[in-house]
């Protein structure tokens, strides 16, 4: 197994905000979090990543606990991250925000970064633009690939589709579908439930901090209860 996540349990002071989270991401997968807004779903990004420490539980990546690794070794050991709501440095150029995903390789870039601007064309036209002044779509298409130039192993993408308009929105999920077909294991956390189902290979619900269904993604997708609770309203296809 690629990560494994274990019992997990993460406060915020005194607020548990995640209660016994465990879940599984093999080798080649999709794997989408879904659930309302407030219901851990980034916490569990940001623990997996380093960002937030663990009050118990553990993490393991590859066979090894991580749960005690800083947030940039786990990059090193291959855990890269395209956070919510994009953090790209906006006084940067897009080439500079890229190569600041590459900031902790020894090895050549050039290859994941010919890469990158095969996926995204849109950012090899636009290298020498800074990244604030770019539309949100571009943005999030910089986040993406600065987080694909730490060449990792699992990416977690939380929130891709945030703001984008409907066409974006399809060749975002479009392009992690390719990510993945290309050898990159995902981790998403996405509020448009409706289209992680429809790309992912299994899935998690999360409520109020806690795993309380998991599944493949094809049969949640069609889930009557799923469907009521994420696949209307905010949630669904609009």
């Amino acid at each position: 197994m690629l990560l494994e996540v274990q019992g997990i349990n993460v406060h915020y002071g005194k607020i548990a905000a995640l209660k016994g989270v465990s879940l599984e991401v093999d080798e080649g997968e999709i794997v989408t979090l879904i659930g309302a807004n407030g219901a851990g779903k980034t916490t569990t990004l940001k623990t997996i990543s380093g960002l937030r420490p663990l009050t118990s539980g553990a993490i393991r990546f590859k066979g090894q606990d991580i749960s005690k690794v800083p947030g940039h070794k786990r990059v090193i050991l291959g855990i890269g991250q395209s956070p919510e709501g994009r953090g790209i440095f906006p006084g940067m150029t897009v080439l500079e925000n890229l190569m600041m995903g590459a900031y902790a390789r020894k090895d050549d870039v050039s290859k994941q970064l010919e890469e990158v601007f095969e996926l995204f064309p849109r950012l090899a036209e636009r290298k020498s633009q800074f990244g604030g002044t770019m539309s949100g779509g571009e943005q999030q298409m910089l986040t993406i690939g600065r987080a694909l130039m730490t060449n990792p192993s699992v990416l977690l993408l939380d929130e891709p589709s945030m703001g984008l308009a409907p066409l974006l929105i399809q060749q975002i999920f479009e392009i992690i579908q390719t990510i993945n077909a290309r050898g990159t294991t995902v981790l998403l956390v996405e509020q448009n439930a409706q289209q992680a189902l429809s790309i992912a290979h299994r899935a998690y619900v999360l409520e109020t901090g806690m795993v309380v269904k998991s599944a493949p993604a094809q049969e949640l997708l069609h889930d009557p209860a799923v469907r009521a609770a994420y696949l209307g309203g905010d949630l669904g296809l609009h």
